[in-house]
């Protein structure tokens, strides 16, 4: 072995037959000559034994005498082969660039791993966990007292899955019992496919999603189950009630892993909104921009533990990092992070723990494995505490003493060699593969038991930790242990579900500590109804010459803060914006100089203001909307007694009466029993009469229509039903006509030139704009959206007339001109209360609120928060707004009863009955004409007739 730059040896015993050393000859062909081997016969000429060994190299090193030894040949090839016998067994250990070790001659078993990594890598966390492991199991004999455990380790690249394939036969070739990794998916199917084939245990212990037709029968994952992770993930939301979640996942497994998650909106009352990270960026700050903005303070990150690590020094940088949010990772090492950075955020920060560190063994383990790595050179920054042991470390190391376990028992189970292209199974495969799964073992990650169908891990128990509010504590030595930063508060299993011991989510922290018998300097501005002027007859001063909204909050908010205050008005009277240079004017500017402690006033939270300024929970939620005039009513015309029913509906009406005179005339004719004698006396007659004509049918059918009937009666069954079923119809018709007639002719209507933004954007006609260097307009100016870039472009090209200096001259103009103008909704709500000439057009154009403000790392903020919090709970907060947003309404109509109804109401049926009269005198000439015509026709006929009698 290489020590120090140093060539030693160790005595060892090797003694072949002839078997295994022509198959270590025919391996030495394929080695490209790296090595070379000389043997010697024993007199006995059935027994060889290894006199030297050298290096096929330019510069050989020294050779040593032997004596009932195998010599290591070390030089710069860095390549060593070792060959043991154990029960007619060879085992073939290949380590490249990696160490040198020396196999003792005792009984020995090899474990083979398939390890990926990219180029210039360093070593996978499974591939030390799998050294780990081995080392532990030689030197701990208790578990295999009389066996030492080799391994043989494949590297392969990360995304080839053909060298996967190719390594895997290689190694089956020599005599596998089992195979650990690859990790990757693509690799991973690879080796499987073969391991399956071949009757060889395939161990996993990082998530992969089971196939659908569950064919890995020789496939075992010591990864939980990810249904039950989903189910965990679940009970935490519905514990907590969370009503609106936000789920962000790195990549599509990550909707695998949660589908029970994303499936419970069917089943409960849960908002969930999936959002994706960034795929070919590392900056996830424009993603977590928008959740601020959207307020989605419950987020569940599925994700890596290196991603997560990157993620949350993310969402400190946006000043995320605060009690309103609840972070939940589904990273089962999120207890190793390194949380250092967020000790006194405050932040709730939750997760699951799959390593069992209350158990002492456990704990002795990874105490071990933290000090071999803390001994090891720096490895590249990765988020993690030095030394920790992650979840996918502690699953390699429970594999591994899980198939020694398996193997110890299997005293009569011999591996050979297995060749890919002859797909001969191992004749042990399966009896070794029940032994896997039957073994159950406590490891690291507690109890393993192996589902003996799928090969899955659905029995385990999960650890639930939450960071601790006090933040970290540090050990003596200056390490961050876990058992400082996490504290358990529950445990969920597979089987019982969730049983939290200690409820993390009230707290008892003393709000009013920081604030209690404390006077803060509060600016605020004038505005209707939030701050005004009191009316008195008496001088008053101080906070009494005030009231309005604003200042009932902060009566409220003193209350419960323990606080006093002085309130004076901004010096400027400008709520805050920002110039040219860049800098800031109104109370964002007092806040930033420190002139103020508190701006409690209506100030909008803006994107541009948040970043120099802190803001408080809103207190009101609001947006932009259009205040305009009340448009003028319209009476209905003439014709109005057609509107109760659309133009297509008459259409079918008609249709429908035209359809079914024709079938019944159709029915009548066919059917025997609508025919009679008309001369009932004389029963023998052959003449026989239909009253159902064509034109008696369509008469018929209108008679019905008009609800007067006809005196036709139908006589057969067949026409009974047809003329049953058309009276049904009309009757349906002529009731629903009814019942929208009185409405249609008495209400008048409101027609309103615009409904919605959209409109206003359209036209030119309708002035609009909004208040000069307010919130609203910097709102259209900044706006990406087409419709709002277009509304500000029509405002910038009209500013002397566009922009208002304030909200007033902006109303007055809304009552004396054809103006609309575009400002926040909690106000247009407050004036149309008091002027019943103005109303509310469309919905809101954006969603924003007020809150209170605070300089930047202010302590008051989020004790505001929480007052703010309780006061909503409490109902308080509407009801202020109710106060002081409540008018005494519209003058009410001096008439409840209905209007009568106007010539200009039904005026059209007096046409509809004239055209009628009209046109039935008109028929009943052309029927006069028409009947003189045919008389004389007859009458000249007959004249002719008895003139050739006459004649002849």
């Amino acid at each position: 072995m290489k020590v120090a730059g140093k060539v030693t040896q160790t005595p060892l015993t090797a003694i072949f037959d002839q078997q295994v050393l022509r198959k270590a000859r025919s391996i030495l062909d394929g080695t490209n000559h790296l090595l070379h081997l000389e043997f010697e016969t024993l007199p006995s000429g059935r027994r060889f034994r290894v006199p030297r060994l050298e290096c096929n190299r330019n510069k050989n090193p020294p050779l040593f005498p032997v004596q009932k030894s195998i010599l290591i040949c070390v030089s710069k090839c860095n390549l060593a082969l070792y060959i043991v016998c154990t029960r007619n067994i060879y085992i073939l250990l290949f380590v490249c660039e990696l160490f040198f070790y020396l196999v003792p001659l005792t009984e020995s078993q090899v474990s083979r791993g398939i390890f990926e990594t990219l180029e210039n890598e360093p070593i996978s966390v499974e591939e030390l966990a799998f050294k780990f492991a081995v080392t532990n199991i030689n030197r701990n004999r208790t578990l295999m007292p009389n066996t030492t455990l080799t391994y043989d380790i494949q590297r392969i690249n990360l995304f080839d899955s053909f060298e996967a394939s190719r390594r895997a036969c290689d190694q089956l070739a020599l005599g596998v019992g089992a195979v650990f990794g690859p990790s990757h998916s693509s690799s991973v199917s690879a080796v499987q496919s073969i391991c399956n084939a071949l009757e060889v245990p395939h161990i996993q212990t990082r998530w992969k999603h089971p196939s659908v037709d569950n064919k890995d029968s020789f496939y075992i994952n010591l990864y939980p189950e990810y249904t039950s992770i989903s189910r965990a993930v679940l009970d935490i939301v519905q514990f907590y009630k969370w009503k609106t979640v936000t789920v962000v996942y790195e990549d599509a497994t990550g909707l695998i892993r949660l589908q029970e998650l994303i499936k419970a909106p069917s089943r409960y009352s849960i908002k969930i909104k999936i959002r994706q990270l960034p795929t070919g960026s590392k900056d996830a700050r424009p993603l977590l921009k928008e959740m601020k903005k959207g307020k989605e303070f419950y987020v569940i990150f599925d994700c890596s533990y290196q991603t997560s690590a990157d993620v949350l020094k993310q969402i400190l940088s946006m000043g995320m990092m605060t009690e309103y949010y609840h972070f939940f990772f589904t990273t089962l090492d999120l207890f190793a992070l390194d949380l250092e950075p967020y000790r006194y955020s405050g932040v709730n920060m939750t997760g699951f723990r799959l390593l069992n560190i209350d158990s002492r063994q456990v704990a002795s383990v990874v105490e071990r494995w933290a000090m071999e790595r803390l001994q090891a050179p720096t490895k590249a920054e990765t988020g993690m505490m030095e030394g920790m042991m992650t979840t996918e470390a502690a699953l390699m190391y429970d594999a591994v003493y899980m198939v020694a376990a398996a193997s110890q028992r299997a005293s009569q189970i011999t591996v050979s060699s297995l060749q890919c292209h002859r797909h001969k199974p191992w004749r042990f495969g399966s009896r070794f593969m029940n032994m896997l799964k039957d073994a159950q073992w406590n490891g690291l990650t507690g109890q393993i038991i192996i589902n003996k169908t799928d090969g899955l891990r659905k029995e385990f128990d999960l650890d639930v930790i939450s960071l601790k509010e006090d933040g970290l504590e540090k050990t003596i030595a200056g390490n961050n242990r876990l058992n400082k930063v996490w504290k358990k508060i529950g445990v969920w299993n597979s089987q019982t579900g969730l049983n939290l011991t200690e409820n993390n989510k009230d707290s008892s922290t003393n709000v009013t500590d920081s604030m209690a018998n404390r006077t803060l300097i509060v600016t605020t501005i004038l505005e209707n109804p939030y701050v005004m002027y009191k009316k008195s007859d008496k001088p008053l001063y101080g906070n009494d010459r005030f009231e309005g909204y604003c200042l009932d909050l902060l009566k409220e908010l003193s209350n419960i803060l323990g606080f006093s205050y002085e309130v004076k008005l901004v010096s400027d009277g400008k709520y805050g914006a920002q110039n040219d240079k860049g800098e800031w004017n109104g109370m964002v500017r007092e806040l930033i100089d420190h002139v103020a402690d508190l701006a409690v006033a209506p100030l909008t939270i803006t994107y541009v203001r948040e970043k120099v300024i802190d803001f408080s929970k809103p207190f009101m939620t609001l947006g932009i909307s259009i205040l305009y005039h009340k448009p003028n009513g319209t009476n209905p015309g003439v014709f109005s007694f057609l509107n109760p029913l659309s133009p297509d509906i008459w259409m079918y009406v008609l249709l429908a009466c035209l359809g079914v005179s024709c079938v019944l005339f159709v029915i009548a004719r066919f059917t025997p029993y609508e025919w009679y004698n008309p001369h009932p006396c004389n029963p023998d007659s052959d003449v026989v009469e239909n009253n159902f004509t064509l034109i008696n049918s369509v008469w018929f059918g209108v008679g019905a229509l008009m609800q007067q009937g006809s005196e036709l009666m139908p006589k057969a069954l067949s026409t009974r039903i047809v003329g049953g079923i058309w009276w049904f119809f009309t009757l349906i018709i002529i009731s629903s006509y009814t019942a929208n007639l009185a409405a249609f002719l008495t209400v008048e209507r409101m027609d309103s030139p615009i409904d919605s933004a959209d409109d206003l954007a359209k036209q030119t006609k309708i002035e609009y704009g909004a208040v000069r260097d307010g919130s609203t307009m910097t709102f259209f100016k900044k706006s990406k959206i087409s419709t709002y870039e277009k509304m500000w472009a029509f405002m910038s090209s009209r500013k002397n007339t566009a922009l208002v200096k304030n909200n007033r001259e902006g109303i007055q103009r809304v009552l004396t001109t054809d103006y609309a103008l575009l400002m926040e909704s909690t106000s247009i709500e407050y004036i149309s209360q008091r002027n019943c000439n103005l109303t509310q057009i469309g919905g809101l154009i954006d969603s924003k609120g007020y809150g209170v403000g605070t300089p930047i790392g202010s302590p008051y903020r989020d004790k505001v928060t929480i007052a703010i919090l309780q006061l909503q709970e409490e109902g308080k907060l509407h009801m202020m707004k109710e106060k002081w947003w409540r008018g005494n309404g519209c003058p009410e109509e001096d008439s409840k009863e209905a209007s009568a109804l106007g010539v200009e109401n039904i005026g059209g049926i007096f046409i509809v009955l004239a055209a009628g009269l009209v046109l039935s005198v008109f028929v009943a000439i052309g029927e006069f004409i028409y009947k003189s015509r045919k008389n004389l026709d007859i009458e000249e006929v007959s004249v002719g007739q008895c003139e050739w009698h006459n004649k002849y």
